[in-house]
């Protein structure tokens, strides 16, 4: 498959989080495009995985990378290595995030502390290490997997939401504050197949998202989504794209 980058220009592209759902969907479609992907996640076994299963049929590549969002001089390393290595970076999708639901008076804060840790401070390490990057190669693009918990609030979502509302802002932020040369998108996916509902530990909550996620699209929709954004001219900045099923309302 060729790139559909409208010059061809294959693009050097960083991916958080990349170790399932939209993330390793993510990978996966680029490379598939013609890009080489920097796959990046805490798993890395599964990272190696999905670099096996793409390098004989993709066009581009994907490169396994370990990296924890939340440690900032990792983030900061791992961007200077991959420039160092292929010369530039294009483009950032920050995907990397938590959803462990639950009501407030459940009072799981660990679990509070942990969704801000990773859905807001892991993007904020990655603008903070890309930004002098793209300044100085004169561009670049920050895609932003937000939610569509960044827009409206549900019960045992509270905290979830807020992360989600908070990675929304600071894209739209990065946004307004950016030069031209700088796209900034944010993904706003619905229900989506992927292992976040895995990490909920409080009953009642799997109980709701048992029921919530009775229609869920595959996570290559938000990856065709993601792809959409990066192959726009370099004068054309998709904002923001909320991709959700036909089924939620």
């Amino acid at each position: 498959m060729t790139s559909t980058h409208p010059d061809n220009q294959s693009k050097v592209v960083l991916v958080t989080g990349a170790s399932s759902g939209i993330g390793a969907a993510v990978a996966t479609r680029l490379a598939d495009e013609g890009h080489t992907v920097v796959a990046t996640a805490r798993r890395t076994d599964r990272l190696a995985e999905l670099a096996a299963t793409t390098t004989s049929t993709s066009a581009g590549t994907i490169e396994p990378v370990a990296l924890d969002v939340t440690d900032r001089d990792a983030v900061a390393s791992v961007v200077a290595d991959v420039r160092a290595r292929h010369g530039r970076l294009d483009v950032l999708v920050a995907n990397a995030g938590l959803m462990p639901l639950s009501r407030l008076d459940a009072l799981l804060v660990d679990e509070w502390d942990r969704m801000i840790d990773v859905n807001v401070r892991g993007l904020l390490h990655g603008i903070a290490a890309v930004l002098p990057v793209f300044a100085e190669q004169g561009g670049g693009h920050v895609v932003t997997t937000a939610s569509i918990g960044a827009h409206e609030v549900s019960p045992t979502a509270a905290v979830y939401c807020g992360t989600k509302y908070a990675a929304w802002a600071i894209t739209e932020g990065l946004r307004q504050e950016s030069d031209p040369s700088i796209r900034v998108t944010t993904i706003s996916p619905g229900v989506v197949e992927s292992e976040l509902a895995s990490t909920i530990t409080d009953p009642g909550a799997a109980e709701l998202m048992r029921t919530y996620r009775a229609a869920a699209i595959p996570a290559d929709a938000v990856a065709r989504a993601v792809s959409f954004a990066l192959g726009q001219p370099a004068d054309v900045d998709v904002n923001e794209i909320v991709v959700r099923p036909a089924r939620q309302r």
